[in-house]
């Protein structure tokens, strides 16, 4: 190669380089293009950047309480592992009610119709304070029926009661920060969403030890400790959430007239949510199924799955980014008249997340042991850890692929198909598989890890198929 083509390859090189790091710059810094216009690489980034930075510090929620937990012993992290699957119906219903309220904000501001995408927004408020109260009123004063509920033995139960509790009556800090972030996401505000997730895991990462240990001049609260931290660094995220649509300049904005209740606006809302929330509930059932299962093969079977799987959300969280950025591109991209650009973005963001996730299974195959190693010292739960770790890794493509379809079916507000999928693919297909795996042919946990790798890869081809036949560019929000 000559000296005059080498230098050209680094002054093309340097000048990619710079193009990359000025497009992150400005979707950190808040500062992105309009969604429905310019090149749609370009439009990804900047809304995916901001988008898997929120779920990394989402993910961040996953792994910190259970490090820290898991230094007061198996019990303690099985009744974290009991609490988090009843929890899972709470971010069930944040996730179904984020789901609508993503695809009406997006289709709203793709639209222009910026007043309406506010509204959309304090309905979302309303809806989610009263779902809020009952579910806190149930919960925190059942805390302890739940568990043994849920498969707990006697120590089990008194290692999590608190935690439970504390989780269960606090559970409107969970709902508020996924729906405004979710509204944040549907107007292009990705990077808002992202640092309210930076406070509240900063103000997490620092009293976690402080509140569990008592280090210092703060009590020592054991596993409630974790409970509380979390709490308190939620509900500052979600403060700054309020003080932003309600003050602050940015695309989406809420008034005091938004919060009263509009019929037509929030039926439909509940319309999308309510095949949301059930489409959700689909998935994260099967995982109670599945907790129920492993159960069965005592606290370190279940504690070292907990392990397993909180590390995973760390890889899948920030993949969860690329696909919302795919869900936020499509519902803009209707409602700007635009379904041809919304269709690329799709395949665009999907082949990103296989790249992404390809790598990150390649390195848990490898390295799950020392992995494994920083959250417990236990033999036995760490040998259960170590082969759901790569297990479960081992479908890391399809699930690239698979999240970022089944969102972008969302954000078009096409939420019956995933709903489908979900149905098919975890109620009639894992479970029955997790139980015959597990005790029908003696596979035990490996089977109930065998079985979630399974069902991923089914709902991704099947995936694959539904999206190419191109109804959800119909869909009506």
């Amino acid at each position: 190669m000559s000296p005059s083509r080498s230098s050209a390859g680094s002054a093309r090189a340097a000048a990619g380089l710079r193009r990359w790091a000025g497009l992150a710059r400005r979707a950190v810094g808040g500062t992105g293009g309009d969604p429905t216009n310019g090149p749609v690489l370009d439009a990804l980034v900047l809304l995916a950047v901001p988008m898997v930075l929120e779920m990394v510090m989402e993910s961040v929620f996953a792994v910190a309480d259970i490090f820290f937990v898991s230094r007061l012993g198996s019990q303690a992290v099985a009744g974290v592992a009991l609490t988090e699957a009843v929890l899972t119906l709470v971010y069930t219903l944040a996730m179904g009610m984020s789901i609508g309220v993503t695809a009406v904000v997006a289709r709203r501001t793709g639209e222009g119709d910026r007043e309406a995408a506010g509204a959309a927004a304090g309905q979302a408020i309303v809806l989610g304070a009263a779902v809020a109260v009952a579910i806190a009123v149930v919960g925190a004063l059942n805390a302890d029926a739940i568990l043994r509920l849920m498969g707990g033995d006697p120590s089990v139960v008194e290692a999590g009661r608190g935690y439970a509790a504390i989780m269960l009556g606090t559970n409107v800090v969970i709902l508020l920060l996924f729906l405004l972030n979710a509204a944040f996401r549907g107007a292009g505000d990705a990077a808002i969403a992202m640092r309210v997730l930076w406070l509240a895991n900063g103000l997490n990462l620092v009293l976690d030890p402080c509140l569990i240990f008592g280090l210092g001049p703060f009590p020592e609260l054991g596993v409630a400790g974790a409970a509380v931290a979390t709490s308190i660094g939620r509900g500052v995220a979600v403060g700054l959430q309020l003080y932003t649509l309600f003050r602050a300049p940015s695309r989406l904005r809420v008034r005091l007239r938004h919060l009263r209740f509009r019929p037509a606006v929030a039926a439909r809302l509940v319309r999308l949510s309510a095949t949301g929330t059930f489409q959700v509930f689909i998935g994260t059932a099967s995982w109670i199924g599945l907790v129920r299962i492993l159960a069965s093969f005592g606290p370190e079977a279940l504690a070292g799955y907990t392990i397993a799987i909180r590390v995973v959300l760390f890889a899948l969280l920030p993949a969860w980014g690329l696909a919302n950025a795919a869900a936020t591109m499509v519902g803009q991209g209707l409602g700007a008249g635009r379904p041809d650009r919304a269709e690329r973005s799709v395949w665009l963001a999907g082949a990103m997340n296989v790249a992404f996730l390809g790598g990150v299974g390649v390195i848990f195959l490898v390295a799950a042991p020392p992995i494994v190693g920083l959250f417990v010292g236990d033999e036995a739960t760490a040998g259960y850890a170590v082969r759901c770790l790569r297990i479960v890794s081992a479908g890391f493509l399809f699930y690239g692929l698979g999240m970022v379809l089944t969102q972008s079916f969302n954000g078009a507000g096409d939420t019956l198909t995933p709903t489908l999928l979900n149905l098919a693919c975890f109620w009639l297909w894992e479970i029955p598989l997790a139980w015959g795996l597990a005790r029908g042919l003696e596979g035990g946990p490996d089977g109930v890890f065998t079985a979630i790798t399974v069902a991923y890869a089914t709902l991704t081809l099947a995936a694959v198929v539904l999206f190419r036949r191109g109804r959800w560019k119909l869909a009506v929000v």
